[in-house]
């Protein structure tokens, strides 16, 4: 059993400055019930945390809706999604205690690891981008002139070029 990343990277959200996942996302990669996922996380709330999950408020819950392709409200079946980041993510795995979860787990921590090199990379090529620019700025200013100069419109003279068409004449 594989789950692609890109599968779970369509169900990783940005809320509170922080990535996170829904407890129905969650609960169909594990193959549970999103009532027993979060029954289990009632059961052993102290595991989690504000910084480990968080119940989406009502702007929240509107922002996933516009903004992340979730189909309506309807999607959440009626209930308050449960939020995890993840380090939730993690605790999920002891908390529900199945071979499947556990694998779930393995593939979730390899996305946001991944995530987290990508953006890091992403970091520093900007970074080394900005050096170049500040260093290269003054040989390149001529280049940069010339370029802006070229795209400037030309200034219209008052005849056209070109043929006229029987009746129309020379302005």
């Amino acid at each position: 059993m594989d789950i692609s990343r890109e599968k779970i990277e369509s169900h990783i959200f940005y809320l509170r400055n922080t990535k996170v996942m829904l407890d129905r996302d969650l609960a169909n990669l594990y193959q549970v019930e999103t009532r027993q996922l979060k029954r289990q996380v009632r059961r052993n709330i102290d595991r989690f945390p504000e910084d480990f999950m968080f119940v989406l408020n009502e702007q929240e819950i509107n922002e996933v809706v516009c903004q992340n392709g979730t189909p309506s409200r309807s999607y959440f079946g009626g209930a308050i999604p449960y939020a995890f980041t993840e380090h939730g993510i993690l605790m999920l795995s002891s908390v529900l205690n199945s071979k499947r979860a556990i694998i779930v787990n393995i593939q979730i921590m390899r996305t946001f690891s991944g995530l987290r090199r990508m953006l890091s990379n992403y970091s520093e090529l900007h970074k080394k981008l900005l050096e170049i620019e500040k260093r290269f700025d003054s040989q390149f200013k001529i280049v940069f002139d010339a370029i802006k100069a070229l795209m400037k419109p030309t200034e219209k003279t008052g005849k056209k070029i070109g043929f006229l068409r029987g009746g129309e004449k020379d302005v």
